[in-house]
C-alpha cells in the first residue's frame, strides 16, 4: 500500500518560513522545500524506481503549508526500504549536505540570496570538490559531490566550468 514519510519543511536545526508570520511565505516555504530536497539528493542521491521525494500540501487554520515528502509505492523492494530508512530523519542542517542556507532570515523576513536552485547545487559542488589529486577533505564531500554529479550533470558542469576560470 503506498504511503508517505514527511521530512519537514527545512532541515530540523535551521530557521525556516513561519506561516502566518513570514511575508510571501507561500513563495519562501515553496523555495525552501524545494532546496531541501536537493540537500537529501546530495547526501542519500536520487530515489529508487518505487519512491520519490517531493513537495506536500498541508492544510491548516491558518493557511496551507508545504513539506517534503518521500512518497513510496513499493515498499516491498529492498533498495526503496533503504531508502526510506536512510531518509526518514531529514536532515539536522543545510551544512550536512554542503548547502548555504537557501533563505536568510531577520526576524520574520525572508531574503533568498540564489534565486534559482541550480546556484544551490552549483555552491554544494565547489564546497565539495575533490582535491588536485581526486581526495577528498572529508568522506561525506565524496558522496555529496558523487550524488549531485550523478544527479545534477549541467550544474556539475557549471562548477567546473566555474573552477577553470
Amino acid at each position: 500500500m503506498p504511503y508517505h514519510i514527511d521530512l519537514g519543511g527545512a532541515p530540523a536545526n535551521e530557521p525556516c518560513a513561519q506561516l502566518g508570520q513570514t511575508p510571501d511565505f507561500a513563495r519562501v516555504n515553496a523555495f525552501e522545500v524545494n532546496a531541501y530536497m536537493l540537500a537529501v539528493i546530495a547526501l542519500h542521491g536520487l530515489p529508487p524506481k518505487g519512491c520519490r521525494l517531493a513537495s506536500y500540501p498541508n492544510h491548516h487554520d491558518f493557511g496551507t503549508y508545504r513539506t517534503l515528502v518521500l512518497h513510496i509505492d513499493d515498499e516491498a523492494d529492498p533498495a526503496v526500504a533503504a531508502y526510506a530508512e536512510a531518509v526518514e530523519e531529514g536532515l539536522s542542517s543545510w551544512i550536512s549536505a554542503c548547502f548555504s542556507p537557501p533563505v536568510e532570515y531577520d526576524g520574520c523576513v525572508a531574503t533568498v540570496p540564489r534565486r534559482k536552485h541550480s546556484e544551490l547545487v552549483i555552491g554544494a559542488l565547489l564546497v565539495s570538490r575533490p582535491r588536485p589529486d581526486g581526495t577528498f577533505a572529508i568522506p561525506d564531500f565524496e558522496r555529496v559531490h558523487t550524488n549531485l554529479t550523478a544527479a545534477f550533470p549541467e550544474a556539475a558542469e557549471a562548477a567546473r566550468t566555474r573552477l577553470a576560470a
